[in-house]
């Protein structure tokens, strides 16, 4: 029964993993280049070289991926991880795959404050599925490793400068309105990832004052697959015996939970939060 949940959770997580990096390869291939939108990391670079050499930007992010990749095995060893190489080696197939399928000339539109929304957008939601199930597109963020490996620096803080200079230099690149569409989209894009990362991975929190625990322990342990902690307790108004269970859940599943207490005891009182990470057992591991 462990077994086969380890392998749904793991088939689970490649999954998500894949289409964020479908999102990003998008993202990067329709929205960015075409523009010139260099929001800072590898596809940043790319974007700028890409329009001052005579290599495609799809040609230089699979150069600084794989030469990144390569680089992150010298000086980190196996703790580059088998989903960093995985999300990395995706994402320069399918740009390259897309570059070949689709070549592009131009923007798609003549809007590019549409096309940053969804450059943002696509990135964000791309970045924050690989990202909430342990995984990395590679890029700066093998230099980040590196760096936190190796030397004393605020890596977050480190990157953040990195990219916005690959962000500023859009200015002598392209033009003015170019380069700040690209400092909108990276400063865009540092706060919403975050945001979907929690929204990802919020579950609920349950606490139920009920005379009826067992039938919805049993519950959560044979039909929901969780545990919950029982207490004993006592009503301050009505002196009457009580139990208090605790129980987190996924998002997903609260709305069963809340109808089965329901059914078990109408007059069960119960708070439900929302919480934007559980690590333990049956969630997210230490």
């Amino acid at each position: 029964m462990g077994e086969t949940k380890t392998k749904k959770k793991l088939v689970s997580d490649y999954l998500m993993m894949i289409c964020g990096t479908a999102l990003m390869s998008v993202d990067v291939y329709f929205f960015k280049i075409p523009n010139g939108f260099s929001t800072g990391g590898v596809s940043g670079l790319a974007t700028l070289l890409g329009s001052l050499t005579t290599i495609t930007a799809a040609t230089w992010i699979s150069i600084f991926n794989v030469g990144l990749l390569l680089v992150g095995f010298v000086f980190l060893g196996k703790s580059t991880g088998v989903r960093t190489v995985f999300c990395t080696l995706l994402y320069t197939g399918l740009t390259q795959l897309l570059e070949f399928l689709f070549p592009l000339k131009g923007p798609l539109t003549d809007q590019p404050l549409l096309e940053l929304v969804y450059a943002v957008l696509l990135s964000s939601i791309g970045s924050a599925m690989i990202f909430s199930r342990q995984g990395s597109s590679g890029g700066t963020d093998i230099i980040a490793l590196i760096l936190k490996k190796y030397l004393n620096l605020n890596v977050g803080k480190a990157l953040l400068c990195t990219d916005a200079i690959i962000a500023m230099s859009a200015f002598l690149v392209f033009d003015i309105r170019t380069g700040l569409f690209s400092l909108l989209g990276l400063f865009s894009k540092a706060f919403l990832v975050d945001g979907i990362i929690e929204s990802l991975d919020s579950c609920k929190c349950f606490m139920i004052v009920t005379s009826k625990p067992d039938a919805i322990i049993d519950f959560i342990i044979n039909t929901m697959h969780h545990s919950a902690t029982l207490v004993e307790a006592t009503g301050a108004y009505s002196h009457d015996n009580k139990f208090m269970i605790y129980a987190v859940c996924r998002r997903i599943e609260a709305i069963r939970l809340q109808r089965e207490i329901r059914q078990v005891d109408p007059g069960a009182f119960i708070t439900i939060t929302t919480s934007s990470e559980i690590i333990g057992r049956g969630f997210r591991g230490v």
